[in-house]
Formats: structure tokens, sequence, C-alpha cells
């Protein structure tokens, strides 16, 4: 009898690309193969890409040139490449990787064991369907710690802002019922998960295309509702959709967390109206000063562009100024990347990548500032963390609390009294006593 096959998943990009890659992995695991971590141990490499920007197809470009490299050399037999740079880039990644043995678009996922079956017999695989059928259900093998799963309500987005690729590799926003929403999550709950971070390109768009409403509220009260989840946490929220209803459901249920990831992109009429995005510096500043007013003690995240095509040096320090005056609690920039077939790559006014760059960096050290200053706030105070391993170097525990995303934001370090031990899951106090760069350090209580 021969040797099961190996198979071994590589997926880069956002938690939306994560939950496609659980769901493969999934079925893989159901027909047989055996899943290992490390790509240079597997049979076959399952390379699932990122092609949001120029950095994300450059990463999944080395990856599979990585993979081809050790294809070369006797260690992986077979290469298959799937995800967002196999959907948007379908020609070239045929013709210019002939070393891959099977490219499958998102609509044909479903299709990852019959592909692994192939290519083994020597077989090449070249496969795509309708966006619109890319599935979002099914069983997943978390590759997240056990306690936290990401929970995807809805794919693709209709928003069409001007400098975003997604709508052409996702196509347009389809939002997945309550009922299987719902009930996924009720597994996830029965499987020991406390924490579900709820993720779509925008998640306060969620039921529009369904029910004919915005019925994001509606749901997090049903998965309010479910036993055994603690903590409930929105990423990617629309700032023209955070409406009254979706306010008075973070204050008024105790399990959806106080963090909110509101990425705004810009604050100049001009540059948002040329993004395709509603709004102007006026709005946001209302909304910001309504949602700490309403929630106190509210965990405020956004992300930046510079170097939009046709930003003045104006219009970018009225943006460094707005970041400033708003104090976000976290902030993630990026210098903009003209990419294919979006109405932005073709405007006139684009800046270099050099000053792109000079901008977003800017931004970056006055956040780093921010954030120096705020993380102080925190020294005497009790915090409650779910504990996430342990640093053999340092002696310590790490974890986070509310006010930490997974696998975006820094780290709570704590120590723990003698004979006290924290296992990975645990929810435990931890007294602040000290700040080192973007994490925090502590000790149990």
């Amino acid at each position: 009898m021969s040797d099961v096959i190996k198979v071994g998943m590589v997926s880069l990009g956002c938690p939306k690309n994560q939950c496609d890659a659980e769901l493969m992995l999934a079925k893989i695991a159901e027909a047989g193969f055996k899943i290992v971590n490390e790509a240079g141990l597997a049979d076959v490499v399952v390379i699932n890409t990122c092609g949001f920007i120029q950095s994300a197809k450059e990463e999944a470009i080395e990856e599979i040139m990585e993979a081809i490299s050790r294809k070369n050399d006797g260690i992986n037999k077979k290469i298959i490449v799937t995800g967002c740079l196999a959907e948007r880039y379908q020609k070239q990644m045929e013709e210019e990787f002939p070393e891959v043995d099977a490219v499958l678009g998102i609509a044909k996922n479903d299709d990852i064991v019959e592909a692994i079956n192939s290519v083994m017999l020597d077989k090449r695989v070249i496969s795509f369907g309708e966006k619109s059928c890319h599935n979002m259900e099914g069983e997943r093998l978390l590759s997240t710690l056990p306690h936290y799963a990401y929970l995807r309500i809805a794919d693709g987005c209709s928003n069409r802002c001007s400098y975003c690729a997604i709508p052409l590799i996702r196509g347009d926003m389809r939002s997945r019922t309550q009922e299987d929403i719902v009930k996924e999550a009720e597994n996830l709950a029965k499987r020991g998960v406390k924490e579900l971070v709820i993720v779509a390109q925008d998640v306060t768009a969620y039921g529009i295309d369904l029910y004919g409403k915005y019925a994001l509220p509606e749901l997090l009260k049903k998965l309010c509702g479910i036993e055994g989840i603690k903590w409930i946490r929105l990423l990617y929220c629309y700032p023209d959709r955070i409406t009254d209803e979706l306010i008075e459901t973070i204050k008024s249920e105790d399990k959806i967390l106080n963090y909110l990831d509101i990425p705004i992109q810009h604050c100049n009429a001009r540059i948002l109206k040329a993004m395709n995005r509603r709004g102007d510096e006026q709005s946001l500043r209302a909304l910001f000063e309504k949602l700490r007013g309403e929630i106190p003690d509210i965990v405020l995240r956004t992300t930046l562009l510079t170097g939009f095509p046709g930003e003045t040096e104006e219009e970018f320090s009225e943006l460094a100024e707005f970041a400033n005056d708003m104090r976000f609690e976290r902030m993630g920039c990026f210098a903009y990347s003209a990419e294919e077939d979006t109405p932005a790559a073709l405007m006139p006014g684009q800046l270099d990548d050099k000053e792109k760059q000079r901008r977003a960096d800017i931004l970056t050290e006055e956040q780093e500032i921010r954030m120096a200053e705020y993380y102080t706030e925190f020294i005497g105070k009790e915090l409650e963390v779910v504990c996430e391993g342990y640093d053999r170097l340092s002696e310590m525990y790490f974890g986070r609390s509310m006010h930490f995303a997974p696998e975006i934001d820094g780290m709570i370090y704590f120590s723990c009294g003698k004979g006290m031990r924290a296992r990975i899951g645990d929810f435990v106090k931890v007294e602040i006593t000290d700040l080192m760069d973007n994490n925090l350090l502590g000790k149990r209580v």
C-alpha cells in the first residue's frame, strides 16, 4: 500500500481568504489526505493567493517561485494555486507558470480534492467558474487558535471604490443567510470557540442584497444568543452604514466588543469623491465623535491611503491633521497602489512610489507616538486577557484583551505567580505594569 499523500496549505492575505483555505482543508482531510503544516514536507502544496494590491501579488508570486524551486529539487511533487491571484490573472497563471500543476478560480475551491487526485495522475488542471458560484458554506478545518474563529457573513463587494480590485476578483457582494451564519456560529461554539471575528469586505452592508435592508444588527442579536460565545468582534465597517441601530446594538449587547474597524482611506471631500466614496471630513468627525460619546471606551481602528492620484501636499496635510485630531487607537496606513483595470489607475496625477511611501511613513511614525501615549494609559489598570501561548524566551505568557484584534494588533505579555498557570483559551485578569513597543506587559492577578 502506497504512502498517504501529504498536502500542505499556504494561505496568504486576509481572513476572508483564510476562511476559503479552511473550507478546502476540511475537504482535503475528509478525503483522507494527510495535512502537514510545513510546505517543505508536502507532496502537494496548495498556495491560496492574495491579489489585492501590488505587494500582495509580489508575495504570492514569491511563494509560487519558492514552491517551483522545491519541486525542481524533488521536495514538492505537485503545486496547486488557488485564491485571488489565480482568479484575477487566469491566463497569465496558466501560461507563465508551466511548472504549476493546477490553477483553480474561487468558484472551483470545492473541487480541490479532485484537483489533487488529477495532478497526482500527472494531469494538469485549469478550472474557473462564475464568481457568484463561489461557495461559502461547509465544514472548516480551523487554522486559528481553538478559542477564536473568523465568521464570514458575505463575500464580494458592491461599493466600487475606484482604487479597489475586489469587485473584479470577487464580484458583487453576496450575503449568506442568517440561518446559515447562525448555524455555523453554533457549531463553532460547540467546538470551543469563544470569540467570533465577523468579517466581509463590508460587514455593514450585510443583508441588503438578500433582505432589502441592512441586517447586521439583527444578525448580531442572534449571534449574541449563542451559548459559549463570549466575544464578538466587528471588522471592516463602512462609515456611512454605521447606523443608530448598529450603535445601539453594540451598546446593549455585552458580547459585542467595543472595537470597530472603520477603514476611511481619507478625509478630504475631493479625494473621497475621486475614490467613489461618500462623506467628507465633517461627516467623519461627526461619526467618530458620536461613537466616542455613545460608547466611551470604544477602540477605533482605521486604514488610510496616501498618494492617491492628484493628492496635493495640502490634502495630505489635511489627512495627517485629521488623524492626529481623531487619535485612533489603531491605524494602518498604505501607499496607494495603482491596480490594473481600476478607474483610479487611469486617473491623471499619479504620484511616484517614493512620494507615496514618504507620506505613508509620516502617518505611521506619528501613529506610533500616539500609540505609546495610548498604551501608557493602561499602566496600573486590570484587563481581561485571553491566553494565547507561552514565550519561553521571556518566560511569560501572552494573550489579548478586547483592545487587540487577532493577528493585526499587538499582544499583552504577562507573568503568573508561583503555582499559577494559564492555558491557551483561558480568560484571566492581568494588571498592566509597563509597555514594550506595540505590546503591553503585566502580571496575572
